[in-house]
Formats: C-alpha cells, sequence, structure tokens
C-alpha cells in the first residue's frame, strides 16, 4: 500500500442513509420558506396594486412610475389622461400609477 492512500474499506450493507422521509420533510421545509418569504408578500403587493388601480377616480391626484405627478383628467379603458401642469396633458396607463396623493397635494407644492 502507499503511503499517502488510505485502504478503501467496504460500506455495511445494512447502513442506510437518511430516510425518504427526511428529504421528503427537507423538501416541505423549503416550499414554506419559499412560501412565506416570496409568494406571499408578492401576491399581497399585487392585490394591493389591483386595488389601487381598480380605485382610480377623475380628480384623483397620482404618482406614476416616471415620477411625475399629475390630476388625472380623464380615464379611458386601461389608460388614464394626466395633467401635469395646465394645457400639459399626458396619456399613460393606469398599471404605471405608484400611489395616489392626497386631494390638494399638487397645490401645495
Amino acid at each position: 500500500m502507499s503511503l499517502f492512500i488510505s485502504t478503501a474499506h467496504a460500506a455495511d450493507a445494512t447502513a442506510q442513509g437518511p430516510g425518504m422521509m427526511a428529504n421528503l420533510l427537507m423538501i416541505a421545509v423549503f416550499v414554506a420558506i419559499f412560501y412565506f418569504l416570496i409568494w406571499r408578500p408578492q401576491s399581497k403587493r399585487a392585490k394591493e396594486h389591483r386595488s389601487l388601480i381598480e380605485s382610480l377616480g377623475e380628480g384623483s391626484e397620482v404618482v406614476f412610475a416616471g415620477g411625475l405627478m399629475g390630476r388625472i383628467i380623464k380615464l379611458e379603458g386601461d389608460f388614464a389622461v394626466i395633467e401635469l401642469s395646465r394645457g400639459n396633458e399626458v396619456k399613460i396607463q393606469r398599471a404605471s400609477v405608484i400611489s395616489v396623493l392626497p386631494e390638494g397635494t399638487l397645490n401645495n407644492l
């Protein structure tokens, strides 16, 4: 035998590794972790955003994805016409609205 290589011994035939139950338990723990840390918060956020989009109405003051703020002039299906300043109107997708501001916020800026 070599000085640096140890002799290999065959594993005992009766010795077994972790059982199938332990493997299934580990998979269940990983699924639970993903559910509570990723899936659940994301679905909660999506539900809140969907209710925000449905609550939009004419006259609402909003901030949308580009960081611009304005007042909704008209709703057209999935789009909204926003007045950024007097005479300056843009059409945006309703889904790009991030938040609704309290009434009168734009006048105070």
